[in-house]
């Protein structure tokens, strides 16, 4: 199998079929028009900025159409892209920037700043603006017009060659750069796309951020792959996205905080969202009340779970028991080989909790120019160590139990946050939870909670809620500290960062 030329070939197919639309500035391209786009991308890459293959191209900004044309047009000249997360300060991008070396960094406007902090602190580096040229600085527009473009599908490539690098949030240590591959993508296609049913006639919105795989991958790059739509939101905002799921769309993808805005915006209408075939979930589990009351509105959004190393799909529930398995993360897909093992690496019987290991073709090859990040989470044979705790029920269904790092020891107890986290989330009361473990000298450690009252609620006392807890858990599952605050630390994904309040004590 060699890597093929996707949007040269979808050209040859469905020339005049709409891929991409941006709500932002109107973008919209053909087919035929994005394949000419990336042509004129690798031409410029070469005429204009001076690559070479297997160079790097940094982008920051936010989402926008354009983006899947520096994806495609990185595949077409050989050239490694690499999304840069916007929500990171300057000396944040610095590392990322010193790690991969991009020769080129293409940034939006609203990064004006940043991209000329950076180009002047790495002289190798050519800014090249979404905007207009100014000075050294040359403008990408203009670039792409002065080429001729080569509409001849890319040179055979391995499918296992480096196409982008997604570093990782690096919340536990220095973020790595995880390898995206080719085989990557079509593994995740065969994970989402088919259990999925996705279709050339279906209508995509994306909302999550392109510097993520689920922003190029759930479902972007699986829908065009078979010919669809994918119209993009520059960033998340619910009414917008709710008018325009109501109006066009006929499947969408979100992590649980996109599901909660949406359900507590006024304009949230079930009967107007009929259109609306499937509904998938991912990133952090859906708390039990949201995916309570989106199926009371007669809504199954259906539960997985993947990694950036991943693809990232691995699992998904199916249609038909999103109620009866609900908190579930589905069943391994195609593609996808799991194992939950203990600590010595032996297979668990079904229902104990271990580490899940996970083995196929969507795995990434390794971490970028860190070989020894890459033995230390990927076995001789193919298994990736995923860091999290699962189960598996008789059903042969997943469940997430938790992180690996999250979990902590209490008076010789495993003890892990999202068990409490999850009856927590059920309290009148409680908007928001995460919960930690905090040094104690009697017991090792003991859990503590962050809370977020929901609005027009006030916050019970401290004794009263840990009786409300010592209900429904266990009293070394309890949390011993309580703490109301006005918001959770999450990345640009919606993920709790739970080391910020491990670091705040």
């Amino acid at each position: 199998m060699q890597m093929f030329d996707l949007p040269a070939h979808r050209a040859r197919v469905t020339p005049e079929k709409l891929a991409l639309e941006d709500l932002a500035d109107g973008t919209r391209y053909t087919y035929a028009e994005l394949n000419e786009r990336a042509a004129r991308f690798a031409a410029a890459t070469a005429d204009h900025w001076g690559l070479q293959e297997g160079d790097r191209v940094a982008y920051l900004g936010h989402n926008r159409a354009e983006f899947f044309v520096m994806l495609f047009g990185c595949a077409k000249a050989g050239l490694v892209l690499v999304p840069l997360n916007w929500r990171l300060a300057v000396p944040e991008l610095a590392g990322l920037i010193e790690d991969c070396a991009p020769k080129a960094l293409i940034y939006g406007a609203e990064f004006t700043d940043a991209a000329r902090e950076l180009g002047a602190r790495f002289g190798e580096l050519q800014p090249v603006s979404l905007g207009k040229a100014e000075g050294t600085i040359r403008s990408y527009a203009a670039d792409l017009d002065a080429v001729q473009p080569d509409l001849r599908p890319h040179p055979e490539r391995s499918p296992d060659s480096i196409w982008y690098l997604l570093y990782t949030s690096g919340t536990t240590g220095k973020p790595k750069g995880v390898i995206q591959t080719f085989r990557m993508m079509l593994g995740n296609y065969m994970n989402i796309g088919l259990p999925v049913s996705l279709r050339e006639d279906d209508v995509f919105l994306n909302v999550l951020p392109m510097f993520h795989t689920g922003g190029i991958n759930l479902y972007c790059s699986a829908v065009m792959l078979v010919g669809g739509t994918v119209i993009v939101q520059r960033s998340f905002e619910p009414a917008e996205a709710l008018r325009t799921l109501e109006q066009r769309c006929t499947v969408f993808f979100g992590v649980p905080a996109v599901y909660q805005m949406l359900l507590d915006h006024p304009d949230f209408s079930a009967e107007k969202l009929a259109g609306v075939r499937s509904w998938g979930c991912g990133g952090a589990a859906l708390p039990l009340p949201v995916a309570e009351r989106y199926l009371e509105a007669g809504i199954s959004v259906r539960t997985g779970f993947g990694m950036t190393e991943t693809g990232p799909t691995v699992f998904l529930t199916d249609e038909a028991h999103v109620r009866d398995k609900i908190g579930s993360v589905g069943r391994p897909q195609l593609l996808a080989e799991v194992r939950i093992v203990d600590r010595k690496g032996n297979d668990l019987p079904p229902g104990e909790p271990g580490e899940l290991l996970i083995r196929g073709p969507g795995i990434t090859p390794g971490y970028w120019n860190r070989p020894d990040a890459t033995r230390e989470a990927i076995e001789p044979d193919g298994w990736l160590h995923s860091g999290d705790v699962a189960r598996c029920d008789a059903d042969g269904y997943y469940f997430i139990v938790d992180r690996w790092k999250d979990m902590y020891i209490s008076g010789g107890e495993n003890v892990y946050p999202a068990e409490v986290e999850q009856v927590l989330h059920q309290h009148p009361a409680v908007a928001e939870v995460a919960v930690v473990g905090a040094p104690d000298t009697r017991w090792g450690e003991v859990g503590k909670a962050f809370l977020v009252a929901r609005p027009g609620t006030s916050a019970p006392e401290t004794d009263a809620l840990r009786a409300w807890c010592r209900e429904r858990l266990a009293g070394y599952k309890v949390p011993v500290h309580i703490q109301w605050v006005s918001a959770l630390p999450r990345n640009a994904l919606g993920k709790i960062q739970k080391q910020e309040l491990r670091n705040a004590g």
